[in-house]
């Protein structure tokens, strides 16, 4: 049995692989789902990726959510031209679209507008995004001129819930988690909190002034890296 020195929650299950190396490393996390998401499969929204699918469009991820909801209605690889964050769903995009379809990816969203427009001759992208999803990169790309067709194909549902165990540091993987955990539950101030980005981590700043920790790179294999390379530090 290992011997655990830190105990960790995830507020989003991640893989029993990481998991273990955590453990090994002498961390025991514990997942707790706060934030459901499944798939928008309406009429209307097959019928929006059916039709794109025949089309060469620019398209926009932001989410692994999205890729999944949009290739399983897929029957096959349209000619797109992609643009995604980093992490699990640059990995997504690879799997389904290869990875010449790719043309750009960036660490976030605000970040992967901004090597659209740097990029040019974008006039118009579709979006697929979720119910919840952030204003960054539409708004960026309208103010430089760029159309921006969203096609919500995934919803996000808040499952709060009480925590009664104490924990050395939090992982929060979307702002819709911090909020679904801050409405049931307050902490310490010696809780360190791990954030997936940017955008996160200023959710986090309104309910909690704890150490923040934020990753460079989307992706829970990157979040779980940074947890154990802050106790290794630490110890």
């Amino acid at each position: 049995m290992p011997q655990f020195n830190y105990h960790i929650l995830c507020t989003r299950s991640i893989d029993n692989m990481l998991v273990y190396k955590a453990a090994n490393n002498g961390i025991a996390i514990d997942n707790m789902n706060f934030v459901e998401t499944e798939p928008v499969i309406t009429d209307a929204v097959v019928n929006a990726i059916t039709t794109l699918a025949t089309e060469n469009k620019t398209v926009v991820f932001t989410s692994m959510n999205a890729v999944d909801a949009v290739t399983n209605q897929l029957k096959g690889i349209p000619a797109w031209n992609i643009y995604c964050v980093g992490g699990i769903t640059k990995e997504t995009v690879f799997n389904f679209f290869g990875e010449k379809a790719v043309k750009g990816t960036a660490k976030n969203a605000k970040a992967l507008a901004e090597k659209m427009m740097h990029t040019g001759g974008i006039n118009e992208v579709v979006f697929f995004c979720g119910d919840q999803r952030l204003d960054e990169l539409p708004q960026t790309l309208a103010a430089n001129g760029t159309s921006v067709q969203e096609v919500v194909v995934y919803k996000t549902t808040l499952l709060p819930k009480f925590v009664s165990k104490d924990y050395d540091g939090i992982v929060f993987f979307s702002p819709s988690a911090v909020h679904s955990f801050f409405s049931d539950n307050t902490i310490s101030t010696n809780v360190v909190l791990f954030s997936i980005g940017n955008t996160t981590t200023a959710t986090i700043k309104t309910y909690s002034a704890n150490k923040i920790l934020t990753s460079e790179w989307p992706g829970k294999e990157n979040m779980i890296e940074m947890v154990i390379e802050y106790y290794k530090i630490k110890a």
